[in-house]
């Protein structure tokens, strides 16, 4: 079984910086990108990060020059560097990565955390 554990979480005024990670664990064979989504209450899940298996990067707008992603391959770990949070950073947020665990694997299948809980203090 492939487990995703995020970690970090937490609470934060306005300002302020926190990071969070995501560990892959479990049989994996290979982990092409991995990315970060949130979701706050009352919203649907909202794509945040992406980090492919080279180390390219995409943003969503609203945390461009804010927030950086980056992995550790060694680990199958992804993080989350959150800078000049705002109010509206506060979700739950949830990492996804794509995975093969056995050589048969056709395709890349999605795995996702538990999610974890950021809230950002006016």
């Amino acid at each position: 079984q492939v487990q995703l554990v995020e970690s970090g979480g937490g609470l934060v005024q306005a300002g302020g910086s926190l990071r969070v990670s995501c560990a892959a664990s479990g049989r994996i064979l290979s982990i092409n990108a991995m990315a970060w989504y949130r979701q706050a209450s009352g919203k649907q899940r909202e794509w945040v990060a992406i980090i492919t298996s080279d180390g390219s990067t995409n943003y969503a707008d609203s945390v461009k020059g804010r927030f950086t992603i980056s992995r550790d391959n060694a680990k199958n770990t992804v993080y989350l560097q959150m800078n000049s949070l705002k109010p509206e950073d506060t979700a739950v947020y949830y990492c996804n990565a794509g995975l093969k665990t056995t050589p048969w694997d056709s395709r890349w299948r999605d795995y996702w955390g538990q999610g974890i809980q950021v809230t950002v203090s006016s």
